[in-house]
């Protein structure tokens, strides 16, 4: 199932060029930051995740509502890559590499993250951070987590619905960077 479609706006080709325009982006895998680790804008690390405080949020081509949406999405608490800041607005990815501008108020800090889409069988919820604890439950792909903690190899999680809480082998979210700890 795929988070992150709604509308595609036709008139992408018709975008007006913004009064100031950020810092080009490199076309490849990781986006560049103009050599940058911290944002221009808040000061924080580049890249980092974020996650979707909005019921509907969207991606815009440009850092302004000048611009065309690319995407609505319509999942509180997605998770997102940030990948730039340009005053109030931010450049952000989704897990299926799309990208494009949010307004930050969009955006909030609270650590999100989906079981990775790129997994056949998903990711058990073990009761324990070590290979072979009890599992829990199989979370399939595209599963939205909450992000309690991680140690750089497991996550605490937790899903609101149902209610349930465990363990993630860490290589198997989207929306924590590996060896990634978070407190």
């Amino acid at each position: 199932m795929k988070a992150a479609i709604v509308f595609f706006s036709a008139f992408a080709a018709m975008v007006q060029p913004a009064q100031a325009t950020p810092a080009p982006i490199a076309a490849s895998d990781s986006i560049a930051t103009s050599g940058r680790n911290t944002g221009r804008v808040t000061g924080l690390k580049l890249p980092r995740f974020v996650s979707l405080k909005s019921e509907t949020a969207r991606m815009r081509v440009g850092p302004s509502t000048d611009y065309a949406v690319r995407f609505v999405y319509m999942v509180t608490g997605l998770p997102l890559e940030l990948i730039e800041e340009w005053g109030n607005w931010r450049l952000v990815r989704d897990q299926d590499g799309a990208s494009g501008w949010m307004h930050a108020a969009l955006l909030s800090g609270q650590r999100t993250a989906t079981v990775a889409p790129w997994l056949k069988q998903g990711a058990n919820l073990q009761r324990s951070p070590a290979q072979g604890a009890d599992i829990t439950a199989l979370l399939q792909p595209g599963v939205l987590v909450k992000i309690r903690d991680c140690s750089g190899s497991w996550c605490s999680v937790a899903l609101q619905r149902p209610r349930l809480s465990g363990y993630v082998a860490q290589a198997k979210l989207w929306g924590v960077y590996p060896r990634e700890v978070i407190e």
